[in-house]
């Protein structure tokens, strides 16, 4: 099992040293959540602020976009250090063309909010690097876990069985739906919260992991 914690949970005002922390602590990932508050209702960091951080960890970076039109904004992050590109079905209306364009420059990664079904993604998974089942609704951190979402991540693990792609799931997630996720098939937790907002972030990780 691999983990990402998610900095939107961090403590921006030491924002270096809390991913030092996590690096230190056994995360395998950093996600990145960038929200525009469009497609979501919050706003968080831009590139110039993932270039800043590029040079703290050599972990690689997630970059999560929770953006309208991600087509216009995406390339900014790749220069900025990311190495996966996460971008979301529900945010553009050329996201075939769109994993092509990403796909040129680093891995790519899509992302499905919890009412969008599986099937939207189905034409594409020849193309994609990660699958990120969201098991809340995206925009704010330290949402409860969406349950039900449990069944979608069991489809999706069906979905791209024999193909070179991680299943992830963000939100909500903790030591303990972390047992079920992990019996569903998930290959990489995003978690921010639990992690972010325990007292011993190794403990936390491991917890996951386990």
């Amino acid at each position: 099992m691999l983990v990402a914690p998610s900095i939107l949970s961090a403590d921006f005002s030491k924002l270096g040293e809390e991913i030092k922390s996590v690096e230190k602590a056994g995360a395998d990932l950093i996600h990145i959540d960038v929200m525009d508050g469009n497609f979501v209702p919050n706003i968080t960091i831009g590139a110039c602020v993932v270039k800043s951080i590029r040079k703290i960890t050599h972990l690689p970076f997630d970059v999560h976009l929770m953006i309208e039109k991600p087509e216009k904004h995406f390339l900014s992050f790749v220069e900025a250090g990311a190495d996966y590109i996460t971008v979301h079905v529900e945010a553009t209306k050329t996201l075939y063309r769109l994993v092509d364009e990403i796909k040129k420059h680093c891995k790519v990664g899509v992302a499905l909010n919890p009412a969008t079904p599986l099937c939207s993604v189905e034409n594409i998974l020849d193309k994609i690097d990660l699958l990120l089942i969201m098991t809340v609704e995206p925009g704010y951190g330290g949402q409860r876990f969406i349950d039900s979402m449990i069944g979608k991540v069991k489809k999706a693990k069906e979905m791209i069985k024999g193909k070179d792609i991680l299943l992830a799931v963000d939100g909500g997630v903790n030591d303990e739906n972390a047992v079920e996720l992990k019996k569903a098939g998930v290959d990489l937790l995003v978690a921010g919260s639990y992690i972010f907002k325990s007292d011993d972030y190794e403990n936390a990780i491991k917890k996951l992991k386990i």
